[in-house]
């Protein structure tokens, strides 16, 4: 049982130490520590199991869902829009196309949507699938089911204009 305990923490510093790693590119939070004397990855744990939490139990969980869903991909747009990069620039703009179709068709079935449980909670998890470079969710969204419905769209209009027109005008 002590050799389990031990692997487990031996897993858990790894972890933790992983997540160290990745949190020293990020300048603010390697002056937080300095100044504070928490360590960044217990910083980021610590706020991510409030938030967790608090959008798992319904409090501020719209607020927060929309925030997580906006704050931290403003950021990484606008550092996309300053790097030379192309790459980044249509992550982040297949991010905003999509979450703006999100939240517009979320917008009428919203009042129905909220009394399901876990609502937030979900919304979070697909929202976080959407934003993260790792999953590429904007991209699997939009071409999966934004571009095939916004093709049929604009071949339907075209369709329509380009077709010829009779009657009052001759």
């Amino acid at each position: 049982m002590a050799a389990q305990a031990q692997q487990a923490q031996q897993k858990a510093e790894y972890f933790v130490a992983q997540i160290d790693k990745e949190l020293e590119k990020y300048p603010h939070l390697v002056n937080f520590e300095r100044s504070t004397g928490v360590p960044k990855a217990y910083a980021a744990i610590g706020t991510l199991s409030i938030l967790t939490i608090l959008i798992f139990f319904n409090i501020f969980a719209g607020f927060l869902t929309q925030l997580i869903g906006f704050a931290a991909p403003a950021y990484f747009s606008m550092k996309a829009l300053e790097s030379p990069q192309p790459q980044d620039d249509v992550q982040w703009l297949t991010y905003w196309v999509v979450f703006g179709a999100f939240t517009f068709a979320e917008s009428f079935v919203n009042v129905i949507l909220y009394w399901f449980p876990f609502y937030y909670t979900i919304k979070t998890l697909v929202v976080l699938y959407l934003m993260l470079p790792q999953t590429q969710g904007a991209k699997v969204v939009y071409a999966r089911v934004l571009r095939p419905a916004f093709a049929q769209t604009r071949s339907a209009a075209h369709s329509t204009s380009a077709a010829p027109t009779t009657g009052a005008t001759q």
